[in-house]
């Protein structure tokens, strides 16, 4: 049974920063691409980031490019994503995602979510 547990967000103000975690379980991690995922209220679920399978690749979106950086554990089954610099746009609920595939262009596996974790960014 795939699991994918995120965790780590929280309230900050302008400026700060957070690192969220997605634990995961029910697959071999090593094996796939991963991604964070945010959604806002009133919009799609939309792609932050993605890394390779062993990490050596990564990619982020344009919004979150220079503060964001996603990064893995393979060895503790961990997905991170570290977001510096947060501003209230940054404001979603955060979800990790597994790829089927080991490389960044690889689809998303659609079959699983998380249950998120929620970033508010406000003074």
């Amino acid at each position: 049974q795939v699991q994918l547990v995120e965790s780590g967000g929280g309230l900050v103000q302008p400026g700060g920063s957070l690192r969220l975690s997605c634990a995961v379980s029910g697959f071999t991690f090593s094996d796939y691409a991963m991604s964070w995922y945010r959604q806002s209220p009133g919009k799609e679920r939309d792609s932050v980031a993605i890394i390779s399978d062993n990490g050596d690749t990564t990619s982020v979106d344009r919004a979150v490019k220079g503060r964001f950086t996603i990064s893995r554990d393979n060895a503790k089954r961990t997905l991170y994503l570290q977001m510096n610099n947060l501003q209230p746009e940054d404001t979603a609920v955060y979800y990790c995602s597994k790829n089927n595939g080991r490389a960044i262009f690889s689809s998303r596996d659609s079959r699983y979510w998380g249950q998120g974790t929620q970033v508010i960014v406000s003074s």
